[in-house]
């Protein structure tokens, strides 16, 4: 068989997987006032962990990665979390205890923890450091674009039925045909001997594309967890207009990842500051109460995701080299989670204390943090370089 054709195919099936990461929460969100609706008896907090409960399982499950890739070949780590991310997903479909549903939302997080270090890790494993942006690119692409198609599919099945909105977790069945026909089924823990999950040095080593994707995520989840609120309380905007800014963001990020080879060609040092700096300047006009600020804010901070998440995956792959999938890789994952967790935890007592009532308070904080995330940067810069060309 023709060996780009194989290479093709190959990548295709890992970017496949990216398409499913980033929907273990999103993918349901449009649909929580139709399911807090149908839950109505039942505790506020139980309803909302149907959207965070994932991303405390997936953290878990990284922690572990190193030791189950050393029991399970590639083949078997993702078909196991594929098959259980549909299960787990599309299964909530016949729940009708919000119990159960929440042991559903577990086992998903614990299937995207399995599938997340291997849509990332694996492209390190195969291409060599000069394709990797390109690819990683491509990756958080693929991310964006799955945000994207559930969060208008979900929305859509929800009008007919609470649960109905579950099944757009059956898109991973795609992904499960793919890699029965085109993965290779290697053994990436084998060249890890130490018999402990997860290894702290790995932690101190990777340090900046962690913490910076930590600080990423908390600062870009202010927009999801406060922008519908704010936006129409600044505007006039109706929900459907303030629903199509926020897949337009996704759509820019998206575009941003196709291109991102290029960006780190074009500004290959000064695009460690990137993120931050947009963010910044996506928060700041939001402070401004107008639909064109907004508008303006809102492609900044498209922009701002679209490059950081690829960028900081590119930087860390490239260091932690073939083991990335079993070193760094897992560790981003789980900073990536953690970050959308504890984001609404910091950011919504900072805004009390610091602002008062203030509307704007989450994007004030917002801004703080992107100063932090630019010290950040700054401070870790000679870790963060690029070898030369």
């Amino acid at each position: 068989m023709d060996k780009t054709n194989v290479t093709k195919r190959v990548t295709a099936t890992i970017l496949s997987m990216s398409l499913l990461t980033v929907m273990a929460g999103a993918a349901i969100a449009p649909a929580l006032g139709i399911i807090k609706a149908h839950f109505s008896q039942e505790n506020d907090l139980l309803v909302q962990l149907i959207v965070s409960m994932p991303a405390l399982l997936i953290i878990v499950t990284n922690f572990f990665f190193l030791s189950i890739s050393r029991c399970l070949r590639t083949r078997a780590i993702a078909t196991t979390g594929l098959l259980l991310y549909v299960t787990a997903g599309a299964g909530c479909f016949f729940v009708n205890d919000i119990h159960v549903l929440l042991v559903m939302r577990a086992m998903l997080g614990i299937s995207v923890g399995l599938i997340m270090p291997l849509s990332t890790g694996l492209l390190a494993y195969y291409f060599p450091p000069e394709e990797q942006a390109r690819l990683m690119g491509l990756s958080a692409a693929m991310n964006q674009m799955g945000g994207v198609v559930a969060t208008l599919l979900a929305g859509l099945l929800a009008t007919i039925e609470w649960n109905y909105a579950f099944l757009v977790y059956l898109m991973g069945l795609i992904a499960v045909v793919m890699v029965w026909l085109w993965l290779p089924n290697e053994q990436l823990g084998s060249a890890n001997k130490r018999g402990i999950p997860f290894e702290p040095r790995q932690l101190l080593k990777f340090h900046p594309s962690v913490v910076g994707m930590l600080l990423l995520m908390m600062i870009f989840f202010v927009f999801p967890t406060n922008f519908a609120i704010i936006a129409r309380q600044q505007t006039a905007l109706s929900s459907e207009a303030v629903t199509m800014i926020m897949v337009g963001l996704d759509v820019v990020a998206f575009f941003v990842g196709i291109v991102f080879g290029s960006l780190m060609h074009w500004f290959r040092q000064p695009i460690k500051y990137f993120a931050p700096l947009f963010f910044l300047l996506g928060y700041a006009s939001y402070l401004v109460p107008s639909v064109a600020m907004i508008l303006i804010g809102s492609a900044f901070i498209g922009i701002a995701n679209g490059v950081g998440v690829p960028y900081l995956n590119t930087i860390a792959s490239i260091k932690g080299g073939k083991n990335s999938a079993t070193t760094v890789m897992p560790l981003l994952s789980a900073a990536l989670y953690l970050g959308q967790f504890v984001s609404p935890l910091v950011v919504i007592p900072l805004s009390h204390n610091l602002f008062g009532a203030d509307l704007t308070a989450p994007y004030k904080v917002a801004i703080l943090l992107c100063l932090v995330f630019l010290v950040q940067v700054w401070a870790t810069r000679h870790f963060q370089s690029l070898p030369p060309k």
